[in-house]
């Protein structure tokens, strides 16, 4: 009988003991867990994965995205050894640390050291919960348990390295190791992971910022007990102990804001963005930019973007001097503002004329007054150099015979090569006229740089882009391979601005009215690079010349790239490389439209002829004088040695110039027509 009882008060506790488990596990089922898919910041990387700039969550807290392989293993170690050894064994709760805890605390009538998993604390942030009351403890407990069927260790590993609180607006270790340590958490030194694991424990109180000393003394706790389980040497934890704790929180990378922006604006929904841009050249030249505009007033400000041309990849892009300088409006992105480009598109006008057939690098031009209907273009300087070659004009940025090619080629022409090369562009009044090819447009120093980079290319365009997984469309032919290796061998040509290497940059300079903009373009056998500089709201700087401030920041920027030039490619087969008498006839001078008229009865310098050698004379002044002779041509007559006028108007065909002293000279003569004759002399 009694035998009986026995067998019968096992099996109903077998049955209750069942019940109980089941009613349990029903209990842990029925647990209705918080949102697991956590709100990150928005993050935008560079080509090589590094973070350029990250964005808050909608509470204003920075989270960012963290995994176990992203994180140095020591920082792992050192964490489940101090809050949760037993991490990998348990079931969410620790019963063992949880009657250690009540022991502990019995003892000593305070809370000696907590009883919480790395499960529970997870299940209270998830929760934003409570630590100390007993309700609150209980709900932890029953999410942990619940936590713990339904994740994975390192999963849940994973949701604390993201939640864990590091004082401020800092969650997570990514954010904090940013922030303190100014690195990502990969490769951390003991001192410092010692430090992340204390934090999280208290981190109003710990914060290195704000308690250096009460952050010092809990990490030195992690570290003694790290040496005590062997973690580290006992050398290493003496080395750590001496290693200061970061008084400051650093700001996060913030490089390529206006980029960054545009990526987000672009796709808001996405949550990376891996651009093309280099991280480590975006540092050098945002850093460039800074110091340029520094000495040059409160409002002057500077754009910059570096392409790789073969591949057509943005590997930098400096959209201002300082996204946050407001009196220099630093939020405007100035690689893409509408400007007017000066004499950048030059360079276009010629290769369009040379695949025209209309002149060559060595044809004669005429650089005289000129009129295109009631347009009258006048060069920069106001001067006149008469006869020069076309690479002379170019290097030279001639405002009258480019306008006098544009004329001849027609503006439509120029307006739809800038199409094709992929521009945006803005014509005043929609209606293209010559004063195009002088800056009468507005266009954006990203466009102006995918045009060089078309030239640079051999003439076919390849649109610009970004991002590293963006469509890469392919380019239309702009120029034919030899108008664009003559534009880029002309250029290259040109003197460099002191103090710069004379390495063979191919580059132009544009000045555009009234000195609201200063550019520089140049480009290499693989790279190009543009620089504006002006103010944001388009007033004038009064003395900003392109050639004098844009470019030396041009060649500064390619010294910042690389240490020397990517050589240009050779000459392609079909490439005429002769004199000018070695020219066909039609070549050998540019005639324009009405040229067959214009011919009839033009000056002639009859004395000094040209390369002629002419002892100089003495006027009446007792001052050195040259006479000079012309003959056809319609009077009166302009001289100008070396273009600058020394008789205006003159109706005699023979008199004697007054000059300042021997040497080589340019002596040009232009008649009422405007038709002009010339001849180089050396004087003694």
């Amino acid at each position: 009988m009694m035998r009986a009882r026995w067998i019968f008060a096992l099996a109903a506790g077998l049955w209750l003991a069942a019940g109980s488990r089941d009613a349990f596990d029903g209990w842990i089922d029925a647990t209705v867990l918080p949102p697991l898919a956590l709100a990150t910041s928005v993050e935008v990387k560079d080509r090589d994965g590094d973070l350029l700039r990250a964005y808050t969550v909608s509470d204003g807290r920075w989270r960012l995205r963290v995994d176990l392989a992203s994180v140095d293993p020591r920082y792992i170690d050192m964490l489940l050894n101090y809050e949760d050894r037993r991490f990998r064994d348990h079931a969410g709760v620790d019963l063992q640390a949880l009657a250690r805890a009540v022991l502990q605390a019995a003892r000593s009538g305070r809370v000696v050291s907590g009883g919480s998993t790395l499960t529970m604390q997870v299940a209270r942030l998830l929760e934003e919960g409570t630590t100390g009351q007993v309700g609150g403890k209980l709900r932890q407990m029953r999410v942990a348990l619940k936590l713990e069927r339904e994740l994975s260790k390192d999963e849940i590993l994973s949701l604390y390295l993201l939640l864990a609180p590091f004082g401020g607006n800092l969650e997570g270790v990514r954010a904090a190791s940013l922030s303190y340590f100014g690195k990502e958490p990969t490769r951390l030194t003991p001192a410092e992971a010692a430090l992340l694991v204390a934090i999280p424990q208290s981190p109003e109180s710990r914060r290195p910022d704000r308690a250096a000393d009460r952050a010092e003394a809990a990490r030195d706790r992690v570290l003694d007990r790290a040496v005590r389980f062997g973690l580290i040497e006992g050398e290493e934890a003496r080395a750590a102990l001496t290693e200061p704790v970061p008084g400051i929180r650093k700001p996060f990378p913030a490089f390529a804001p206006h980029l960054a922006d545009r990526a987000r604006t672009a796709d808001p929904t996405l949550g990376e963005h891996i651009l093309t841009i280099d991280r480590d050249l975006q540092k050098r030249l945002e850093t460039l930019a800074a110091e340029t505009v520094r000495a040059r007033g409160s409002q002057m400000q500077i754009a910059i973007v570096v392409a790789d041309h073969r591949s057509g990849e943005i590997l930098a892009s400096v959209g201002s001097s300082g996204f946050q300088d407001e009196k220099r409006q630093g939020f405007v992105d100035m690689t893409q503002a509408l400007r007017s480009p000066g004499s950048t598109l030059k360079p276009l006008v010629y290769a369009l004329a040379f695949d025209e057939g209309l002149a060559h690098p060595e044809t004669v031009i005429d650089d005289k007054p000129m009129s295109f209907g009631t347009y009258a273009p006048q060069n920069f300087d106001r001067q006149y150099r008469g006869e020069v070659r076309l690479r002379e004009a170019l290097q030279l940025s001639l405002n009258i015979p480019v306008v006098a090619l544009t004329d001849a080629l027609g503006p439509a022409k120029l307006i739809s090569a800038m199409g094709k090369a992929g521009m945006k562009y803005r014509i005043p009044g929609n209606q293209p006229g010559l004063a195009v090819s002088l800056g009468g447009v507005g266009v954006s120093l990203q466009d102006l740089v995918q045009l060089y980079a078309a030239l640079a290319r051999g003439g076919v365009a390849l649109p610009l882009v970004w991002r590293l997984d963006g469509e890469r469309a392919g380019g239309a032919r702009v120029v034919s391979a030899v108008a664009a290796w003559q534009v880029g061998d002309i250029l290259a040509g040109l003197a460099p601005p002191p103090g710069a290497p004379a390495n063979r940059l191919a580059y132009k300079t544009g000045t555009s009215y009234g000195h609201r903009d200063a550019w520089a373009i140049g480009y290499d056998g693989q790279h190009v690079i543009g620089v504006w500089m002006g103010r944001a709201d388009g007033t004038p700087v009064p003395g900003a010349f392109g050639a004098d401030v844009a470019a030396p920041v041009l060649f500064q920027a390619f010294s910042r790239l690389k240490q020397a030039l990517t050589p240009q490619p050779p000459a392609p087969a079909a490439t005429l490389l002769v004199a000018n008498r070695q020219l066909p006839p039609p070549l050998q001078r540019f005639r324009p439209r009405n040229a067959a008229f214009a011919e009839v009865n033009a000056p002639k310098v009859d004395f000094p002829p040209d390369g002629a050698e002419v002892e100089l004379l003495r006027t009446s002044e007792d001052r050195p004088g040259l006479k000079v002779k012309v003959s056809g041509g319609t009077a009166p007559f302009t001289w100008l040695i070396d273009g600058a006028p020394m008789a205006v108007g003159s109706p005699d065909r023979e008199i004697i110039l007054a000059l300042s002293g021997a040497g080589f000279v340019t002596l040009s003569v232009i008649d009422a027509e405007g038709r002009s004759a010339r001849s180089r002399v050396r004087l003694w």
